[in-house]
């Protein structure tokens, strides 16, 4: 029986991490080593981001929610147990998308968290 070699899986293995790491600077997009090491990183960096982006929206909902929470004389924390005390289950990107779009009717919940708070 024939012995067959690796050249063509390598071959096209290569070109997979190379293909990857098209448009990196240098060597990083033309030899495979160093491509793949950067192609590496950059997958492990992105699966890492698109968790971080999670956090990074549910901080801002809650910095938009605060401040319109302020305006109205509550503080975020008591603004948010008023609102579960009154049995209002709306999440915090609605809750912050009405404080930008809809500032009187965030200022009706608002009276409504009050009125269960008081």
């Amino acid at each position: 029986m024939a012995r067959i070699k690796g050249g063509m899986n390598a071959r096209k293995k290569h070109n997979r991490v190379l293909k990857l790491a098209k448009g990196y600077r240098g060597a990083r997009s033309k030899q495979y080593r160093i491509a793949k090491q950067s192609v590496m990183r950059a997958l492990a960096s992105s699966y890492v981001g698109r968790k971080q982006r999670k956090r990074q929206f549910r901080q801002l909902w809650i910095a938009r929610i605060n401040a319109a929470a302020r305006i109205n004389g509550l503080s975020y924390s008591r603004f948010m147990y008023g609102l579960k005390q009154a049995g209002v289950e709306m999440n915090r990107k609605v809750l912050s998308d009405m404080a930008i779009n809809d500032a009187e009717g965030f200022a009706k919940l608002a009276e409504l968290a009050k009125e269960k708070l008081a």
